[in-house]
């Protein structure tokens, strides 16, 4: 009978460990695996999805914010042109007032990439009634006044062609004139070294006295900031990158109201001057060939029909100030595009479609390309994991058995360490006369 209760002892412990241990182990490595199943398979079922309705009218809605946010951004842009009207005209003033407007902005030095606090305006000028330069502040500083020119000829301007003072002269007070996206342009020679582009956009408004027309006053957008609303957007991602790889097909762009790319991951596709003031040529059915021999890549949406009708198309209705999704083919592959209209409105950028166009393309056929690659690897990554825990549960289960073994033998022996001797004996003779009289 002794050895019997000495077994129900064993068990009895064997099972109290059994429950606290084993079993809650077990499960939890179970419920372990079955998570790493889990979203492994929703993250294969993502990543392979096609770009459905539900992703396109995100990208869509993405287009539409980011657009919002510019328009926004130029606003507040005008806001300040029209508070430089009232502070006073002193070159001091001039340059307190641009030093504190700055704005971070990311940029590409060789190799190194970093992001730093850049002011908003790399000029700022007063100008006379006859378009002298009165006061100009150039990258924080003070122009002397030797160095001043009369900016009613554009070949005195900064990139020798700028009409701003004419046109700007000719508006009513408290009306602005904003000029398109101008800056030296980058071919793709320089672009591939590590040349960026870097241009400007003016915002001037007029001046008047009692005797009438007395000026106009200019600002200097630099236009890195505007390019930051587009420059670090993957469509089909959250999260923001450093730079966009246009070769995926996968990135953000804007154009302006005339069709032309004003910012695009590969700047040798943006409008701009060579250094006599001449515009660079666009992209058409004629030049192409040898304009891209040469490395220069200007895009105006509205001239690329020979490429694909797709294209204008988009830049027409988006020019009508209309949002909207297109699907078309483009040398074999299938693109996709959500755009969206910048609403905000000038003298130089009319309704209904304001300054311009997000655009926001996904090359198709390169997504659903890398989604399934990326499917694999976590496909392999899931059965790898799968297979460890699995390892993990057999090997815990047997080194728990083992140590419940081990244990509850020092259970035992303690057990029986404190029963004095006889004392078995004498409850055997108890057992046996309790049956006995039974």
């Amino acid at each position: 009978m002794a050895e019997t209760k000495k077994v129900q002892q064993l068990f009895t412990v064997g099972r109290i460990f059994f429950l606290l241990i084993v079993i809650p182990l077990s499960l939890m490595a179970l419920l372990i695996a079955n998570g790493i199943f889990k979203v492994g398979e929703t993250t294969r079922q993502r990543a392979t999805a096609a770009l459905d309705e539900k992703s396109q009218n995100e990208i869509k809605i993405r287009a539409i914010n980011t657009a919002e946010d510019v328009a926004n951004f130029l606003g507040e842009r005008r806001n300040d042109l029209m508070i430089a009207t009232i502070i006073p005209t002193t070159d001091s003033i001039y340059k307190e007032f641009i030093s504190k407007k700055n704005s971070y902005i990311w940029v590409k030095e060789g190799d190194k990439v970093q992001k730093v606090l850049a002011p908003l305006y790399t000029e700022m000028s007063l100008i006379d009634s006859t378009g002298k330069e009165l006061i100009k502040i150039t990258n924080g500083k003070i122009v002397p006044k030797s160095k001043l020119t009369n900016v009613s000829n554009p070949a005195n301007t900064t990139y020798k062609s700028e009409d701003y003072f004419g046109k700007a002269s000719k508006l009513k007070k408290g009306n602005a004139y904003i000029s398109h996206v101008t800056g030296w342009y980058v071919d793709r020679s320089d672009f591939e070294k590590g040349k960026r582009f870097m241009g400007v956009i003016r915002l001037a408004t007029p001046l008047f006295d009692e005797k009438g027309f007395a000026g106009i006053i200019v600002l200097a957008l630099d236009t890195r900031h505007l390019a930051e609303f587009t420059d670090h957007v993957v469509p089909t991602q959250s999260e923001y990158v450093v730079e966009a790889d246009a070769s995926t097909g996968n990135y953000a762009y804007m154009v302006d109201n005339r069709g032309f790319i004003i910012s695009h991951p590969n700047d040798y596709h943006i409008i701009g001057f060579y250094s006599n003031g001449r515009p660079a040529m666009p992209l058409t059915e004629k030049t192409t060939n040898a304009l891209t021999e040469k490395g220069e890549e200007v895009l105006n949406l509205n001239l690329l029909g020979f490429m694909d009708r797709g294209m204008p198309e988009i830049a027409k209705d988006a020019a009508a100030g209309n949002s909207g999704i297109k699907t078309y083919k483009f040398k074999n592959h299938t693109k996709f595009v959500a755009y969206a209209p910048i609403k905000f409105y000038a003298e130089s950028y009319p309704k209904p479609g304001g300054f311009g166009w997000i655009g926001m393309g996904v090359d198709v056929d390169k997504f659903n390309t890398l989604a399934r690659a990326y499917s694999e690897n976590v496909e392999k990554e899931v059965k790898s994991w799968t297979t460890t825990i699995a390892m993990i549960i057999v090997i815990s289960v047997i080194l728990l058995f083992l140590i419940t073994a081990i244990l509850v033998r020092g259970i035992s022996r303690s057990i029986e360490a404190e029963i004095p001797e006889g004392a078995e004996s004498v409850n055997d003779y108890y057992e046996d006369e309790d049956e006995k009289e039974e």
